[in-house]
């Protein structure tokens, strides 16, 4: 018997190491194998059609996936990427020789501003053009002084980039081929009841494919109109704008705010009151909208959770494990609630059917 026991505890010691191992290896490709996973959860009911209409040829209706994936989003993700890689050099090109009249326009606006805001950026040299010009001449050199040093590490981090991409493609479509048999034998060695094991399964499922599709097509969303919006208001850079947007759209309830209430602020300040009021009623309204219908129909009912909750996981996943954290922080609290609820409802359970204590 002891000797039963001590092979049992050398092997579960054994399996911790060479699964810690095992993570330590993979760890620097946990983004492509997150987002391998999470695209074959998204379009894994178009893979299964597809196989349908194939004939159950598995290979060759994952293959057609993973293509039509480059296609309706690596391509135009990239195409868009190298238009706002353009439009940010052109603008950090402006700022360094000066070929911007921003300096003028935040003159005007802080014309307008209360003395004692004039009173605190006379003491910091805020207070004149040659100033604010001086200010964002000394921001671009940094920058540029930054990112010349930085050239070395950039080029490596491509390589890394390229290396990452291609693995992600390659497990997507392999988990898109073998997926469902990788999931079979997960889910029968996860030591846990079959009805637990089926809502975790199914839970993680559903928060995965609802954040990605609520979250990124209601950023898309709401970064197109914001671009549109600020384009008719007349700023220039309208897709720096709808990128910046649509980043900070990952942000519930507050991100998009972020964006267009400073630059309402700026324009009442620069007497475009008309342009000012229109801008805002259209962020409100129009934008405003897309989170609000567009959301809860990608989400669902079943998946969703409280604003607040949603907000407080997105900005911890954030800043916890970087851009995947929008994903991640959600799909973390959702398993969290999932789990507590089945346990609240396995002590229900066993209380019901407990025989009653007798009187003492």
């Amino acid at each position: 018997m002891s000797t039963l026991k001590s092979n049992q505890f050398f092997f579960i010691i054994l399996l911790l190491l060479v699964s810690v191992a095992f993570f330590g290896l993979i760890q620097p490709y946990y983004s492509a194998i997150i987002w391998a996973i999470i695209l074959a959860l998204i379009f894994y009911p178009l893979r299964m059609r597809l196989s349908v209409w194939l004939r159950g040829r598995n290979g060759i209706a994952s293959l057609i996936t993973v293509l039509l994936i480059c296609v309706i989003v690596f391509i135009p993700m990239m195409m868009v990427l190298s238009s706002l890689a353009v439009e940010i050099n052109s603008l950090y090109q402006r700022l360094q020789n000066n070929a911007t009249d921003l300096p003028q326009l935040l003159s005007n606006g802080i014309a307008h501003l209360p003395d004692w805001a004039k009173g605190y950026l006379r003491d910091n040299d805020f207070d004149s053009v040659n100033a604010i010009r001086e200010k964002l001449s000394g921001v671009a050199l940094s920058v540029g002084r930054y990112l010349a040093g930085s050239a070395v590490i950039i080029g490596k981090g491509t390589l890394g980039i390229t290396v990452s991409f291609c693995l992600m493609v390659y497990l997507l479509f392999f988990l898109l081929k073998d997926g469902a048999t990788l999931v079979r034998q997960i889910y029968e060695v996860m030591p846990l009841t079959a009805t637990i094991k089926r809502r975790l399964f199914l839970k993680f499922a559903g928060v995965a494919r609802a954040t990605v599709k609520g979250t990124l097509v209601v950023a898309i969303v709401q970064g197109a109109l914001g671009g549109i919006g600020f384009w008719f208001a007349g700023f220039n850079g309208s897709l720096l704008w709808a990128a910046l947007m649509a980043f900070l759209s990952l942000i519930p309830a507050v991100g998009t705010a972020i964006v267009w209430i400073p630059a309402v602020i700026f324009l009442y300040s620069t007497d475009e009151f008309v342009t000012a009021t229109v801008l805002t009623l259209y962020f409100v309204i129009v934008v405003g909208l897309a989170d609000n219908l567009l959301r809860p129909l990608l989400v669902g009912k079943d998946t969703r959770m409280p604003d607040y909750l949603i907000l407080l996981t997105t900005l911890g996943g954030l800043q916890f494990f970087g851009i995947n954290g929008f994903v991640l922080g959600p799909m973390i609290a959702a398993l969290f609630i999932t789990s507590w609820n089945l346990l609240a409802e396995a002590r229900a359970s066993v209380a019901k059917n407990s025989p009653p204590t007798p009187p003492q």
